[in-house]
């Protein structure tokens, strides 16, 4: 698939994924005229770059975890493991997102003990369409 398919299917403009080739996290292939060129796995992989840099990963980390995280999807022997300052790194990342996590779950729970105290007053509480008029005594 071109550049412009791979784009409308991971949502990612065109020039981004140019930027992911020059730093070397995506690697289309190149037809006779130049053009790049992607296979069906590149999806996937653009999906994985994403969410890795979504959870705070730099541009260097991702291309020195994905052979690992391929290799363990495929159940290989990675080619080239990060170096330990690079698991250093991963090692913080993680404690961070961790972090983030604990926050988000705590910000969750907040909410929804609100939405419950909201439901509860305004279940306990009548609304005009529930104070139907009776007879007028005379």
């Amino acid at each position: 698939m071109k550049i412009g398919d791979l784009a409308a299917k991971t949502g990612v403009a065109p020039r981004l994924l140019r930027y992911y080739e020059e730093v070397g996290i995506l690697h289309p292939f190149r037809s006779s005229n130049g053009y790049r060129t992607y296979g069906e796995p590149a999806i996937d992989r653009v999906v994985q770059i994403r969410e890795l840099l979504e959870a705070g990963l730099t541009t260097e980390m991702i291309r020195e975890v994905l052979p690992c995280l391929e290799a363990a999807k495929e159940e290989a022997q990675p080619p080239a493991c990060p170096a330990t300052k690079d698991l250093d790194g991963l090692r913080r990342q993680l404690s961070s997102i961790e972090r983030r996590i604990d926050v988000l779950q705590r910000n969750r729970h907040a909410i929804q003990a609100y939405l419950r105290a909201w439901e509860d007053a305004t279940a306990a509480t009548p609304t005009a369409a529930d104070e139907v008029p009776g007879p007028i005594a005379e």
